[in-house]
């Protein structure tokens, strides 16, 4: 699995050098797309997908502020500021706009670079703890995303509630209480047979991953990874 980088500066040296050492320490691990110029920065960041952005601030057209601007309106990606401004005002302004973290120039390459790993990692594994996942099943839950084999499924609210219960008690038999009291709360005027219907209605959309779903007889159901 290799990130995907986008790193924009205005001097062609730096520029080159941090592209050069990222490239050769990152080897099979990170791509790096360069960029001098913030309005191509900002068509880039409007047109891809990045892991880590690392933005100067002074650039001929949009800013560095510009850029991190728009890529916070589409992404929660790392971003990096890197620049010249030291000041207490510019440097809030970064983290006000979103950025993560600010490197003031000059400054070592093995530091920046130690930075950005550390920022794609903790950006990764924030990323993992979003998504609960179960066989072919998977549920965003910060965006509330249901995919099974990659493929978006829509479901009603109880059913993605439910099946949000489900996926958080994978392999562990459920009755039919415990799903009523976590999923329907304290709606006295439900009884079991709401918990069969649902799931009734919730297998089909689940297609292939449907048989995911056991019925434990006498008890309740269970989620598995298994057919």
């Amino acid at each position: 699995m290799s990130y995907r980088i986008l790193i924009v500066e205005d001097m062609q040296e730096i520029l080159d050098n941090v592209c050069d050492f990222f490239l050769e320490e990152g080897k099979d691990l990170l791509e790096v797309t360069r960029c001098s110029d913030g309005n191509e920065a900002m068509d880039k960041v409007a047109k891809e997908d990045f892991d880590l952005m690392i933005l100067d601030i002074m650039l001929p057209g949009a800013s560095g502020f510009d850029i991190c601007k728009a890529a916070r309106k589409k992404s929660d990606c790392p971003i990096i500021l890197l620049t010249a401004l030291g000041s207490e005002s510019s440097i809030l302004r970064g983290y006000e706009l979103g950025c993560d973290d600010y490197v003031v120039k000059p400054f070592v390459m093995r530091h920046l670079y130690a930075k950005s790993l550390a920022l794609l990692k903790r950006a990764k594994s924030i990323a993992a703890e979003d998504v609960l996942k179960c066989g072919a099943i998977s549920l965003n839950k910060r965006t509330m995303e249901v995919t099974v084999n990659g493929r978006e499924v829509e479901l009603q609210a109880k059913e993605y509630a439910l099946l949000y219960y489900l996926l958080s008690n994978k392999d562990t038999i459920l009755t039919r209480g415990n799903i009523l009291d976590h999923v329907w709360g304290d709606n006295l005027d439900v009884s079991d047979r709401v918990v069969d219907g649902t799931i009734r209605r919730l297998r089909p959309s689940l297609g292939e991953a449907s048989s995911q779903i056991k019925t434990v007889f006498g008890k309740g159901y269970k989620l598995t990874e298994g057919k």
